[in-house]
């Protein structure tokens, strides 16, 4: 499975660190093991969640500015760790192409979030993918 599996443990994790005030080792080597995410999955799965954390004030500033009419705070919770993640991906990491991580996105929101999640992952992604360079600048994202 490789990606998508480190993708899914570094989402179970993040949701376990946003939700349950887990420390975030903790919530990433109980995930891995429960899910049975190899070492590489499991380095991926590191790097999203450090990474992510790291940068949550930026990531969670260009989702507020992209869902005007959704507080961070009243959006379900899967669904606002799957855009944090993707979020980190497209802003942060220059080895993954922003469709790939949209793409990803969208797909754990269909397994993890309700019957919306998929669209609405997938709207407030795309808002951000068509215009990134303008928010990197927004929010003092380095450009890579």
């Amino acid at each position: 499975m490789g990606r998508r599996q480190a993708r899914e443990t570094a989402l179970q994790a993040l949701f376990q660190i946003d939700v349950g005030k887990i420390e975030p080792e903790f919530a990433l080597k109980n995930t891995a093991e429960e899910f049975g995410a190899g070492s590489q999955e499991l380095e991926f799965a590191r790097q999203l969640v450090t990474g992510t954390l790291e940068h949550i004030n930026e990531i969670d500033e260009i989702i507020s500015r992209v869902s005007k009419e959704w507080q961070l705070s009243r959006m379900a919770n899967v669904d606002r760790n799957i855009m944090r993640l993707a979020l980190y991906e497209m802003m942060f990491r220059d080895d993954i192409p922003g469709s790939v991580s949209i793409n990803e996105a969208v797909e754990l929101a269909k397994a993890f979030g309700g019957a919306d999640s998929g669209k609405f992952v997938n709207g407030i992604l795309g808002k951000v993918l068509a215009s990134q360079a303008e928010f990197k600048a927004a929010v003092s994202v380095p450009e890579q």
